[in-house]
């Protein structure tokens, strides 16, 4: 009976990854006209059943979440651009990443990762 069990209880473990996100956007911004602020993330895990083709990430802002595109020639970084209203001096943003990753049996199952808060200052020229 053991033996069957062990190696079940391991199959959580060996599909956890450990996803690590380095944000790259520069912490205080000029005010711009178009009031879009550029930001960059670099997203690593070691998690090897993740369908990195099915990454869809986002820039998630209060209850808004915006699409980001990848970066072109790198296969691990994202980019998007985070909106801040006239007048606003802060905002704090987050990194989503929904994806898909090969379970055990056929069909592939969603997940997500979450970074931290991070925080963009707009500086008035």
């Amino acid at each position: 009976m053991w033996k069957k069990i062990v190696p079940l209880s391991l199959v959580p473990v060996l599909l956890a990854g450990c996803a690590t996100f380095t944000n790259l956007t520069p912490q205080r911004q000029a005010r711009n006209a178009n009031h879009l602020y550029p930001v960059e993330v670099a997203f690593n895990t070691r998690q090897q059943s993740l369908r990195w083709e099915s990454i869809q990430p986002f820039v998630n802002v209060g209850a808004d979440f915006y699409p980001m595109r990848p970066t072109l020639l790198m296969n691990n970084r994202w980019e998007g651009l985070v909106p801040v209203p006239p007048g606003t001096n802060t905002v704090r943003y987050r990194y989503k990443f929904d994806f898909k990753y090969n379970a055990v049996g056929n069909q592939p199952q969603n997940d997500s990762a979450i970074s931290p808060e991070y925080s963009l200052r707009i500086l008035d020229r």
